[in-house]
């Protein structure tokens, strides 16, 4: 299999049909062998009886189902699970990306880059959403180091044997390119074609910005202390231990320069106690998480229950 098009879907229900016919007429000019992977997140509208409708009716279409609303990322994981392609595009299923497009983003990984990014720059959106795009982008940018001008942007292209051992939970679809990157991928962003929203109407604004922020956060830790947790707790640490230090040199200050008559505070000698007792807490769990690192067995499973359609279909 050359090309696995995986889509997530969630209330679509206007743009199956249309989607369906762009996404195939790009495909079969490509001239590759392809497959169409569509993701039901648990819509709540005629979604799911149109994608099994079209997995009837041609055989590279794959439906998965799930029971109920799991998130984009979920979806897109899903996709990556059931992907047997070389090379795995993905693509939003509103009928902004362009699915023309696809032959640019193949080009690119023909040439040797790993994951291939689509760049909305003459973005048909409005204002509310583009803003907190830009916000997002600037703080994946700042934390990650990888330049990337559109990180929300669906429509990519990775390498399938490098997706196919990604793991991605929370809204971390959007930092799997710099994931990649710092990871020591090559990656490569191209202008794509962007169209204005035709049916349905936007499910994010700016509520993501924080989870984006908190999603960098875990991102951040993972790439740099996975392998050495004893740094990152030893880091947390840090301000404990200092806390530490100078509740004790003002316990002793008082300690040296109360009069016999004046009343002893426990307050500082206190707070010494328990500062010292975090720092120990953090160091010491630092120690255990380096002791499971080198000896655990990390092997994650999939917890979401999803039925897929298509030839050879089978329920997980």
């Amino acid at each position: 299999m050359d090309v696995s098009i995986v889509i997530p879907l969630y209330n679509e229900e206007e743009s199956v049909e249309a989607l369906y016919a762009e996404v195939t007429a790009a495909a079969e000019s490509l001239d590759r062998e392809y497959e169409l992977i569509l993701v039901d997140d648990g819509s709540r509208d005629a979604t799911r009886p149109k994608v099994r409708a079209l997995c009837a009716r041609d055989p590279r279409v794959k439906g998965v189902f799930f029971r109920r609303n799991y998130g984009q990322t979920a979806a897109i994981q899903a996709g990556f699970d059931h992907a047997r392609g070389r090379v795995v595009i993905t693509l939003d299923g509103d009928l902004q990306n362009d699915p023309r497009d696809f032959g640019l983003l193949l080009q690119h990984i023909d040439e040797g880059y790993d994951v291939v990014c689509g760049w909305r720059k003459d973005r048909k959106d409005s204002f509310s959403r583009r803003l907190p795009s830009i916000i997002a982008n600037r703080l994946i940018g700042a934390l990650t180091g990888t330049p990337i001008h559109d990180n929300g942007c669906t429509l990519k292209a990775y390498r399938g044997d490098i997706v196919r051992r990604a793991r991605l939970y929370a809204e971390m679809h959007r930092f799997l390119a710099p994931m990649m990157s710092l990871s020591g991928a090559r990656y490569k962003e191209v202008v794509v074609n962007h169209r204005a929203r035709q049916f349905g109407q936007s499910k994010y604004g700016f509520s993501r910005i924080w989870k984006v922020f908190l999603d960098l956060l875990t991102i951040k830790m993972l790439l740099s202390f996975t392998t050495r947790p004893a740094a990152w707790f030893g880091l947390l640490s840090v301000p404990f231990l200092v806390g530490t230090m100078l509740a004790l040199a003002i316990s002793v200050y008082r300690h040296l320069t109360i009069l016999p008559y004046m009343p002893y505070s426990l307050v500082f000698p206190s707070i010494t106690v328990l500062f010292a007792f975090a720092f120990a807490h953090l160091i010491i769990l630092g120690v255990f998480a380096e002791l499971v690192v080198k000896v655990g067995d990390f092997k994650q499973t999939d917890t979401i229950l999803a039925v897929v359609d298509g030839p050879g279909g089978m329920q997980s």
